[in-house]
């Protein structure tokens, strides 16, 4: 295929108008899923400890909190194979429809939610059941955001497009910064009182107006085809997990993102409240830093359009694995090093999360382009969102100033590194098939997951070959390692609350 049928048959033929109103969707989706999410967890830094886990040590309550938030980001990985099943079955915007209003819904009702001493235990139980059902909401709106604006696009300016789904989630952290920013100005006793409350009943406004747009969207005009030629699969889970090494690689290349998401608005806010910065100056510096960040995503997804994503995003990460200890040295140091910390870190963050909607939803064919490329992300946000609060409060604790939390973060960044240059480019993939059309350098992959047509005998061959144990090995180590921290934390908090009625 030369470059000018290759362009004829990737080019989408959806309306500008159409375009433009299934971008703004994604934007609103994305930026009320990141709203919900980065609120509860900057809220689990400042108040839910308080609130919800008054009986602990100020340690252990606050670990407790990032429990809570951590569980939500574990649910994310189901909502995204539960829902990306029914998106890539049955179409994506009844599946997006539906994530919208759950997530605005348990946002609101966590904000009337009674705290520990109206109702007692049953408080934080009832707090895990709403992040819970919020981690599966978010586990499907990404997914299917990224993917309708992707499957829309111009094969030319997909990165361009998806940046929509990348800055709504910058939006949504500023927006969440900007509402904190505002109702910590109140006196402590009213913040703890009910100014808290606020933010989270105000989500359900932005669902409303996000569940208008969505309604007046299309479906996605590549499912619409594939349903037409009955190219649908019965179990896309199944036909996903038959390639294990592109979603476990497409993971790997989102780590990064998210951990630097975690570092700089929930495990710094905490971390710079310890090392005595005043609490307006943190939360305006990282209300900064998303600033930085929602100007910064679209420029490195244009970026990616041009020179290719695999060239901006491993420059990012291995700037990473360089910058993790400067950036630690920096916030320790004075309040102007805190915002030049702060600030690099949203630059790595903009880098490397700016091409991530397209790169991983050109990883997958359309029959399974839903749940591949949300178990590849949910993965990412649980593993590198959900727990590097825990990780990092940890390894703090461990002594030695940050230098461990700055190990971690350059492994984190060079885990992203090499998954994304074993995945290759992927910019000038046809979407719609499995003909892996024509670039510069060596080809890794022969197209998109799950994309029709069956590939030569050697080809499979060759490909089953590369899949070989000791590849899978060397990914998934990895990864789980990233649990190997359990055990330690579990004998923390039982010194921690073991003589009061948390402990266990």
């Amino acid at each position: 295929m030369d470059k000018k049928t290759y362009e004829q048959v990737c080019s989408v033929t959806a309306p500008p108008a159409q375009l433009r109103r299934v971008a703004l969707s994604a934007l609103l989706g994305t930026t009320i899923e990141f709203y919900d999410f980065l609120l509860y967890g900057t809220m689990a830094a400042l108040v839910f400890n308080k609130l919800f886990f008054p009986s602990a040590s100020p340690v252990a309550g606050t670990m407790a909190a990032f429990g809570t938030m951590a569980a939500g980001y574990i649910t994310r990985p189901v909502g995204g194979v539960v829902l990306g099943h029914f998106g890539d079955r049955f179409g994506r915007k009844s599946v997006l429809t539906w994530t919208m209003v759950t997530m605005g819904v348990a946002s609101f009702l966590i904000g009337i939610l009674p705290t520990y001493r109206t109702i007692g235990i049953w408080a934080p139980i009832f707090l895990l059941i709403l992040r819970l059902v919020q981690g599966i909401a978010a586990g499907g709106e990404w997914g299917g955001s990224a993917l309708m604006v992707v499957e829309h696009a111009d094969s030319r300016r997909r990165g361009f497009w998806s940046s929509s789904v990348q800055v709504g989630a910058s939006a949504g952290s500023l927006v969440s910064k900007i509402a904190i920013s505002l109702v910590v100005l109140l006196p402590s006793e009213q913040l703890l009182a009910w100014g808290w409350r606020i933010p989270f009943l105000l989500s359900i406004l932005l669902c409303g107006v996000g569940l208008f747009v969505r309604l007046a969207i299309t479906e996605s005009p590549l499912f619409e085809q594939a349903q037409s030629e009955k190219s649908t699969v019965r179990s896309p889970l199944l036909t996903v997990l038959r390639t294990p090494r592109a979603p476990v690689l497409a993971c790997g290349a989102g780590l990064a993102t998210f951990v630097v998401l975690a570092f700089g608005h929930i495990y710094g806010v905490a971390y710079a409240l310890h090392l005595g910065y005043d609490e307006s100056t943190i939360i305006w510096t990282v209300t900064a830093s998303a600033l930085l960040v929602l100007l910064a995503t679209p420029v490195f997804a244009v970026l990616s359009d041009h020179v290719g994503r695999k060239a901006v995003m491993a420059t990012a990460a291995g700037s990473g694995v360089v910058l993790a200890y400067p950036i630690l040295w920096l916030i320790d140091g004075s309040t102007s090093g805190l915002v030049v910390g702060m600030m690099l870190a949203a630059l790595l963050q903009a880098a490397t999360y700016g091409p991530l909607a397209a790169l991983l939803t050109e990883m997958f064919g359309t029959n399974v382009r839903y749940t591949g490329a949300s178990i590849g992300y949910q993965m990412a946000a649980m593993l590198g969102g959900g727990f590097t609060p825990l990780i990092a409060t940890e390894l703090q604790s461990l002594g030695g100033g940050s230098a461990w939390v700055s190990a971690f973060l350059a492994i984190c960044f060079a885990i992203t590194l090499a998954s994304v240059l074993l995945i290759g480019e992927t910019s000038r993939r046809d979407l719609s098939g499995g003909q892996q059309p024509p670039t510069r350098g060596t080809i890794r992959t022969a197209g998109p997951v799950g994309a029709g047509g069956n590939p030569p005998k050697r080809l499979r061959k060759a490909a089953d070959e590369r899949r070989g144990t000791r590849f899978r090995m060397s990914i998934y180590l990895p990864i789980v390692g990233c649990f190997a921290w359990a055990p330690v934390f579990v004998r923390r908090m039982r010194a921690e609350m073991g003589r009061t009625e948390w402990g266990f």
